[in-house]
């Protein structure tokens, strides 16, 4: 792992479309409420199939992140289960937020780590990936009669709000836009009651280098960056942090999975280097337990560009 930086990385994944995302979705959502799950899967072949053949960027980024983990040369097979995994998942979305519960066949590992702090009243910032369904986790989370939040940028909480318009107009996703005034407020509130306020954070975020630092991390074999961000938020409202993740294992199954990853709430005065060192600390225990998942379920990682890109340049010095 090289030092922080706050040097933007070359390749920019918020500028790119998340096209195969709102592609499946507004090709899918017209049939699969009226006909079903079971029939509607059938459709997943020929939008795999499209996808694998039509996207040469997500195809080639796909097959490298399979070789990485796989640890063998991933051929167009492997790509292809990679996006029907992706497309079952989004599939599966509509059918999470219509509360459709009764389709799935969900597990749970290392469940009390998140359950027990919610029995006590006590909030918890729950940190994932784009590993598999976080539509799983929220249903799990409100299966249990728990409160569950995402924060994210105001541009993305814009997009998924249009996204559930289309999708599911009843359902109830509390998100919090990070950015706005009030935000840190809100999301400290929500926190106290006893709530769930997840986040993804395997993506740095352009322009987000004053509130952050980028930290670089071996990652299946090659260095890549990870932002400190979430961490750090996590750190200033002292509160224990979770990993977590609904894995998809096919068909109608899904595991979701947590584990702790750090627990900031006895800091008080530390100083400035203390909280780094342990903010650094809880961010490369979250990059390993991501690379474990990665090689547990391969076909789960869903960041279809380049991830790797940037580190063809030399990590930025301190």
């Amino acid at each position: 792992m090289t030092e922080p930086s706050k040097a933007g990385a070359k390749v920019d994944w918020s500028t790119e479309p998340e096209r195969s995302h709102m592609w499946a979705l507004t090709l899918i959502r017209l049939i699969a409420v009226g006909a079903g799950r079971t029939l509607t899967r059938l459709l997943l072949h020929p939008i795999t199939l499209y996808f694998v053949l039509a996207n040469g960027k997500a195809r080639r980024a796909s097959k490298d992140y399979l070789s990485r983990v796989l640890k063998r040369p991933a051929g167009l097979a492997d790509v292809y289960r990679h996006v029907h995994a992706f497309a079952s998942t989004v599939l599966d979305r509509i059918y999470f937020l219509r509360e459709r519960y009764e389709l799935f066949d969900v597990t749970t590992t290392n469940g009390e780590v998140v359950h027990r702090p919610l029995r006590e009243g006590e909030g918890v910032i729950t940190i994932g990936a784009h590993l598999g369904s976080f539509e799983a986790m929220r249903a799990g989370g409100e299966a249990h009669g728990e409160r569950v939040a995402m924060l994210m940028y105001e541009n993305n909480a814009r997009m998924i709000n249009t996204m559930l318009a289309a999708v599911a107009p009843k359902a109830k996703l509390h998100t919090i836009a990070l950015g706005q005034a009030g935000a840190m407020l809100a999301l400290r509130r929500f926190l106290d009651g006893g709530g769930i306020a997840g986040m993804l954070g395997d993506r740095t975020l352009p322009g987000a280098a004053g509130r952050s630092h980028t930290l670089w991390f071996d990652f299946l074999g090659k260095p890549a960056p990870f932002s400190d961000g979430p961490f750090r938020l996590a750190a200033m409202l002292k509160r224990r942090v979770v990993f977590s993740a609904g894995l998809y294992h096919g068909g109608r199954r899904y595991e979701l999975v947590f584990d702790e990853l750090a627990d900031f709430r006895g800091l008080s005065n530390e100083p400035r280097e203390v909280v780094d060192r342990l903010v650094r600390e809880a961010l490369e225990r979250y990059v390993r337990r991501i690379e474990a998942a990665c090689v547990e379920s391969p076909y789960n990682w869903f960041n279809f560009y380049d991830f790797w890109a940037a580190a063809d340049a030399t990590p930025p010095s301190p």
